[in-house]
């Protein structure tokens, strides 16, 4: 019996020491800086949880609003080309017909200088051909009238080539 008293005594003092040591442990409160240490690390890890999940909404925010502005650039950007193209031909139309306006006026002008310069060579010709046929005329009735009657005949027809040339003129 002696030997099972042994046995139950070495196992009743590690049946014993296992209670000191526990009981010494729940009395250094370690169960309760354990389980503070786990929940300050669970209440961390929420935390951060919260944060990381804050973040990617944040993220998400910046991100649709960058596609916003980057669709609202893309339709400024097609806005403006399309403006861009109505004005230039807007403005090639104007040059276009600035040009044949301006065309039109060279033609006209010129039309009229000639018309201008057809007309006094016209009566350049006419004064011409009054004078030579004056001379013409004064050198017959020169030889073939006595001069009594050409200064006579001379003045009359002097007379009426003078009204002929103001109707002319007129």
């Amino acid at each position: 019996m002696e030997t099972n008293i042994m046995v139950i005594d070495s196992t009743f003092w590690v049946a014993v020491s296992f209670f000191i040591f526990f009981g010494g442990l729940i009395y250094l409160k370690v169960p309760q800086k354990i389980n503070e240490i786990l929940n300050k690390l669970i209440s961390d890890i929420k935390n951060e949880i919260a944060e990381s999940e804050k973040l990617r909404t944040e993220a998400k925010t910046l991100l649709d609003n960058a596609q916003k502005k980057l669709d609202t650039a893309q339709s400024v950007k097609n806005e403006i080309l399309e403006q861009a193209k109505k004005d230039s031909d807007r403005l090639i139309i104007e040059l276009n017909d600035k040009f044949h306006k301006s065309s039109e006026i060279k033609k006209n002008s010129a039309e009229n200088k000639i018309t201008q310069m057809k007309e006094a060579a016209i009566k350049e010709i006419r004064n011409a051909s009054i004078k030579i046929a004056m001379d013409s005329v004064k050198k017959i009735i020169t030889t073939s009238v006595d001069k009594s009657k050409l200064d006579t005949l001379f003045q009359k027809n002097l007379d009426e080539t003078k009204e002929e040339l103001k109707k002319i003129n007129s």
